[in-house]
């Protein structure tokens, strides 16, 4: 190999390595900025799973108040006139099975 061709190549090699450092901190910095929205995704998704769980909890303290006994049982004496059945007001009802 001549010394020219030898010198091209050096030459060539240090350009193209001239070219890869700028290309890599673009990259470096398209994905840094990918990492910061993924980031920020997270933490908004974090936020609402906060939000979802505390509305859970406040659904089943609702549920829990609502369908308390005490709260049936007034509902049923106040609103709808019922009251609880005396022992000789209750018939039972026994059904055989058929297929005997």
């Amino acid at each position: 190999m001549s010394p020219k061709t030898s010198f091209i190549i050096k030459t060539v090699a240090l350009c193209i390595v001239a070219l890869l450092i700028p290309t890599m901190l673009v990259v470096d910095a398209v994905q840094a900025r990918k990492y910061v929205d993924l980031r920020e995704q997270v933490l908004e998704l974090e936020d609402r799973q906060a939000q979802i769980i505390e509305e859970n909890k406040k659904l089943i303290t609702d549920i829990s108040i609502l369908s308390s006994a005490d709260r049936i049982e007034t509902i049923a004496q106040d609103s709808l006139d019922m009251r609880k059945a005396e022992t000789d007001e209750i018939i039972r009802v026994e059904i055989k099975d058929a297929r005997k």
